[in-house]
């Protein structure tokens, strides 16, 4: 059996008297979409930010490809192939559609950040947010500015802006977050094309976009891993229903 591409090993991490993640280990194949769900502060952003070196575990291990990450900065792995999008948007919405998404290729390609001037004018860096832009569904937005779109749009752009850095793994925190029916079906058939071309970890409250997308699923209560497993078993586990008893009724339902 291969190697993961993604290995967590017993991760901790406290604020104050709180354990936020409480000796978490999981792991992610090559091409796998893993969903990581769990009750309101249970630790899923807090992971998600050890992951990505937006925060520095206080022990275990992070490997990502065999290599060890655990302590290295949040460009480095970037520039290593991690990408993460963001539970509330932080896009530049007073720049052009495009424009965000070259920011992000120019970032990854390591130039000197003398910033937007170069990014417009270099044909590299546009050619290659315009191939983000239409994987996503949005070449015909790349002159628009951000502040312009629909808060779905911007969703959206958000994967571009993420699928720009060419990752080879990408970490997705509530990427339905405050999404209409219909623009969380429209995100949900995107994340089903994109999980042919990359590994895909996703964090999500959408129980319909879980069960629909994940090949296994990981479930957080207090900071701990009480369950990983396939969707159908997860369904069935007594312990994931009952930390979900009294705090979110549509997740029952459906496990």
């Amino acid at each position: 059996m291969a190697d993961p591409l993604l290995r967590v090993e017993n991760l901790v991490r406290r604020f104050g008297g709180i354990v936020a993640t409480d000796h978490v280990s999981l792991d992610v194949a090559q091409g796998e979409l893993h969903a990581i769900i769990g009750p309101n502060g249970a630790g899923k952003t807090t992971l998600i930010s050890q992951l990505t070196g937006h925060l520095t575990p206080d022990s275990g291990s992070i490997y990502l490809g065999g290599r060890d990450i655990s302590h290295l900065a949040a460009y480095r792995r970037s520039a290593l192939g991690l990408a993460r999008s963001f539970q509330i948007t932080s896009l530049l919405l007073d720049f052009t559609v495009a424009d965000n998404v070259a920011l992000a290729a120019q970032a990854h390609a390591g130039h000197s950040f003398s910033f937007w001037r170069n990014a417009r004018k270099e044909s590299a860096l546009r050619t290659a947010a315009q191939a983000a832009l239409e994987r996503v569904g949005l070449a015909h937005r790349g002159g628009v500015l951000v502040s312009r779109l629909s808060h779905g749009e911007q969703r959206e752009l958000e994967l571009a802006v993420a699928l720009a850095t060419k990752p080879q793994l990408l970490l997705l925190d509530e990427p339905m977050a405050g999404l209409g029916v219909t623009e969380s079906a429209r995100m949900v058939k995107l994340l089903q094309e994109l999980r042919k071309e990359v590994t895909i970890v996703l964090v999500e409250h959408d129980m319909d976009a879980v069960f629909a997308l994940a090949d296994r699923i990981s479930v957080l209560v207090y900071g701990r891993v009480i369950a990983s497993d396939v969707p159908s078993a997860i369904r069935q586990n007594e312990d994931v229903k009952r930390a979900y008893l009294g705090d979110q009724q549509v997740v029952t339902a459906h496990v």
